[in-house]
């Protein structure tokens, strides 16, 4: 079993400077090291079974977790060290718990933290974590604090998990079947998506495919139609970003005021259910606010 422990802030989330796209971020603070305690069946179970066997039994979601994490944690940074922690890499592990797990899923606690032991290291963990815990989002508090509770948590612990939640962008509950997929996804660059005016693209780690469309003209917009029983706008907010309106089927809904004190490159900034599926259209059109005009897209997401 593993043992819950006290809870400290540990890697905390990364900032970044707002505007700043494609700026390398710094380490995250410091995190204490977990220890773990194995029975030594299920030590002899992983040394045969080993990782191609975990890969292929991974739980739906695991690649995309993995990168949220690791936008969180480093900016996906395989070089990233924290100064005062030592947490190191990607996924920022500490030293001792990197030993530990490099014995346990390589076979040798010595291992060089290479980006491919790296990737090894943190999946076989990632995996064992969900199917102990039995969602993502306990999977993402469990990375930073090393505790298995289920509730009480701390504020920072909740805006760690809520970022990490942002970038995974589901809801981190196991999936116990196949169905057909309830969300469809509208990347920025998507040809579904109707642009009015004048759109310039910007990359950043933090988007979803690393980048947005973003437009400071008043007026510009984006339209799409589609079918569905909710959409969600998602996109970055920060100091410098602007007002946008939103209208679904062509009446005013609301208008989304996108400016913060810090910057996020993946928020929920606007949506919108119904009781059932339909058709509807959603228009985005940016006001031109004096001073921080930019508005972004990142992703529309289709419930169905």
């Amino acid at each position: 079993m593993l043992p819950s422990g006290p809870q400290q802030p540990a890697s905390g989330a990364l900032t970044a400077l707002d505007g700043q796209e494609g700026a390398a971020l710094p380490a995250t603070a410091g995190r204490r090291s977990a220890v773990i305690i194995v029975p030594l069946v299920a030590v002899l179970v992983l040394a045969v079974v080993g990782p191609s066997v975990e890969a292929a039994t991974a739980p739906a979601g695991l690649k995309r977790f993995m990168h949220a994490v690791a936008m969180v944690e480093s900016g996906g940074r395989y070089t990233a060290r924290n100064p005062h922690s030592g947490a190191y890499g990607k996924y920022q592990i500490m030293p001792a718990s990197w030993r530990g797990w490099a014995r346990q899923y390589l076979g040798d606690a010595g291992a060089a933290q290479t980006p491919a032991n790296q990737e090894r290291v943190a999946r076989a963990k990632m995996t064992g974590l969900f199917r102990w815990l039995g969602s993502w989002r306990r999977v993402a508090y469990w990375w930073l604090t090393g505790s298995s509770r289920t509730s009480h948590w701390s504020s920072f612990a909740r805006d760690y998990v809520t970022r990490v939640m942002r970038i995974y962008g589901g809801t981190g509950r196991p999936t116990t079947t196949s169905p057909t997929p309830s969300v469809k996804r509208f990347s920025e660059a998507s040809r579904t998506i109707d642009y009015a005016g004048h759109w310039s693209t910007a990359d950043h780690r933090g988007y979803a495919g690393s980048r947005v469309r973003y437009a400071t003209q008043a007026g510009a917009s984006a339209t799409l139609t589609f079918v569905g029983r909710g959409v969600i706008w998602y996109g970055p907010v920060g100091p410098t970003r602007g007002q946008a309106r939103v209208s679904i089927d062509g009446k005013l809904v609301r208008t989304v005021d996108l400016r913060r004190g810090t910057f996020d490159a993946r928020a929920a900034v606007f949506s919108a259910r119904w009781v059932s599926a339909g058709r509807h259209t959603l228009r985005i059109e940016v006001v031109g606010t004096r001073g921080h005009p930019m508005v972004a897209i990142d992703e529309l997401v289709i419930r169905r």
